[in-house]
């Protein structure tokens, strides 16, 4: 049996840079198009959301958890910070949240209204901050306050001794949270460059259709023994040549039409 003859595709980076330099169009384009899509999406089709935060303070020299009792003092930060972590979990406990939902007259279950809630530590310290996001910055303004009013309360009924401040009241926020509109534009627009000189590449790849005589010469190694000018295509200073389904533009300075 005849072993099947495996042939390979030479890749030219020139050319490709060439190929993409001339659809430079074409990539604007699509840049443009997708940019105005994603814009057109984060502005109109995705709903805004607001961020109030609110900040407590642990201040506790000494408690006591169950039977067990701690004391911190200012040299055991790393105590510190676990305290607000355990002050954070007690927050996300369902008996919290449905507190803070029945205190502030909510129509949220605790499962949506845990979603809204995100707390942490501010940069290690005995200060954790509380978030609340929702579509409607007041709304988040009041439901962070009312969380910094039940929180002492429900900490003080599971750790004894314990004290927690508030130290600032949430605000209602003046610019949203998100989308980020200007991020969505700048991924579209990258978004836009990346599919659509993928396509040109694949387009170029995989066009067999011959264009020039280089493509005989080069790519198929097949002899040019001559080639026939267009006439008509001499009013842009340039020859054109006549193929079997139409014709085909060469740049003036190729050598390869014969002479009349």
């Amino acid at each position: 049996m005849d072993e099947k003859k495996i042939e390979y595709a030479e890749l030219d980076l020139l050319e490709l840079l060439q190929v993409l330099w001339h659809r430079a169009w074409a990539i604007v384009l699509a840049a443009v198009l997708f940019a105005g899509a994603a814009f057109a999406y984060a502005r109109y089709m995705i709903t805004p959301l607001y961020e109030a935060s609110a900040l407590m303070y642990v201040n506790n020299s000494s408690f006591s958890l169950g039977s067990t009792s701690f004391s911190i003092n200012n040299s055991e930060l790393s105590a510190a910070h676990s305290l607000v972590n355990t002050y954070i979990v007690i927050l996300g406990t369902r008996s919290t949240l449905e507190d803070v939902i029945e205190k502030a007259e909510l129509d949220y279950t605790y499962e949506e209204l845990s979603k809204m809630i995100t707390a942490s530590a501010v940069n290690n310290t005995e200060i954790f901050r509380i978030k609340v996001t929702t579509p409607d910055p007041y709304e988040a303004q009041y439901i962070a306050n009312v969380i910094a009013r039940v929180l002492p309360g429900k900490i003080s009924d599971v750790v004894d001794g314990s004290s927690v401040r508030i130290v600032d009241y949430a605000v209602a926020p003046s610019t949203k949270a998100s989308p980020n509109v200007s991020k969505y534009t700048m991924i579209g627009l990258l978004l836009g460059i990346v599919v659509s000189c993928v396509v040109i590449i694949l387009a170029n790849l995989f066009d067999d259709q011959i264009h020039d005589e280089e493509t005989l010469t080069k790519t198929l190694d097949i002899p040019l023994l001559a080639a026939i000018p267009d006439l008509k295509a001499t009013k842009s200073g340039r020859y054109g040549y006549y193929k079997r389904y139409g014709y085909y533009e060469s740049s003036a300075r190729k050598n390869t039409e014969v002479k009349r």
